[in-house]
This record gives C-alpha cells, structure tokens and sequence, in this order.
C-alpha cells in the first residue's frame, strides 16, 4: 500500500511538474530536453552542421532538440538498448554502444566523420540503495566519456550526466586531462532534490 500511495503522489507530481506541461505543448518527448536547452543556451553546444552522437537517447527528448539546433546540413545518431521512435533527421540505433558490432554501425551511420558533440544522459535504473546506484551511475558516465575519446574531433564537447557522490572527483579529473575547459552545471529541470549533474566538456585533446 504505501508503494501505491507513493506512486500516486509521484504521478500527480509528475502531471503538475511546468517542463512536463511545457514539453507536451511545445511537442518534445521528455522534460529532458529543456536540461539541454539550458545547457545549449549557457555553453553554445550547437552549430548549423554539426556531427552528433545522442547515448542512452529514449525516449528521444535530446534527440529532437540536436537535430533542431544542427539543421538540415547536420547529422544526429541516437542511441539506446530500449525502442524508441523514429525522430525525424536523426538516424535510431538500438544496441549496446560498447558492443564492437553496434560501435561499427554506429559509425557507419557517420559516413567516416568524426564527431562534433557527444551527449549522454544515460542513467541507470535507480534502485534507492546509493552504494548500488552510484557505482552504477558511474560506469554509464565512464563509459560515455571513453565514447567520446574514440569518435570526437579535436575540439569537440561531451555533455553527460553524472551524479555526486564517490568517483565523481576522478572522473572530473580525467575528463580536464582530455578537454581544455570541464564545467559542472544544474538545469533549472533538473528536479531540486536529484544529485544529477551535467559535465559540460569542451575542446577535446585529441591524442
């Protein structure tokens, strides 16, 4: 019973939350997006043309925001191990990005490019045990920044999702070994009593 009764309170939330109202007016799929309208509107992530990569993408919220922000001389790969829709001007992978046979498709739907901006906002299915989750959340962020070592361009940005907690020092650090500026930043959407975070990293290394 007071799982259905937290249930019940997270739903009636969840319908009164503004960015839920405001995506299901202004046609996005997730309250999601509007994190990474901030994020674009503080960092400039975005360019006419640009080559994206959009990890862990379902339902598909930063997918629609890429492909609006690169236009139509862009090029948006989205993927996810869950179904997800068709986006319009984004190409819809289903696998796991660090299976090499999914990595090959991946990147022949970039036609050999190397990659502008890669975008994770991967997290794990939260268990509320945070000796559980947070290793969990860790790996999905390391995962995604070693993704972003291999396809970026010099100069290129990653933006994922991180939580604080242990590890998070070490992966700040690794990431200012390999990107000339590392920014820590928290949406407005980002509900207040999530530890969520987005690492904002710019002009990569390359090797």
């Amino acid at each position: 019973m007071a799982r259905s009764r937290s249930s019940a309170r997270w739903l009636k939330e969840h319908q009164r939350d503004p960015y839920v109202q405001r995506s299901r007016a202004e046609g996005y799929r997730s309250r999601a997006s509007y994190k990474l309208l901030e994020l674009d509107r503080r960092d400039r992530l975005f360019a006419p043309g640009q080559r994206v990569v959009d990890l862990g993408a379902a339902p598909g919220g930063w997918t629609q925001v890429a492909v609006e922000r690169v236009g139509p001389k862009g090029r948006v790969v989205a993927l996810d191990l869950l179904p997800m829709a068709p986006v319009p001007g984004a190409v819809v992978l289903r696998g796991d990005f660090t299976e090499e046979a999914v990595f090959e498709l991946l990147l022949a739907a970039l036609e050999g490019e190397a990659v502008d901006l890669v975008l994770s906002d991967m997290a794990p299915n939260m268990s509320g045990v945070k000796a559980v989750d947070q290793p969990r959340a860790l790996l999905l962020a390391e995962l995604a920044a070693d993704f972003a070592r291999r396809t970026l361009r010099p100069g290129g940005a990653l933006v994922v999702k991180v939580f604080q907690g242990e590890g998070f020092d070490a992966l700040l650090r690794d990431l200012r070994r390999h990107f000339a500026a590392v920014a820590t930043r928290k949406p407005e959407a980002s509900r207040a009593r999530s530890a969520e975070l987005y690492l904002v990293a710019r002009g990569f290394r390359a090797p």
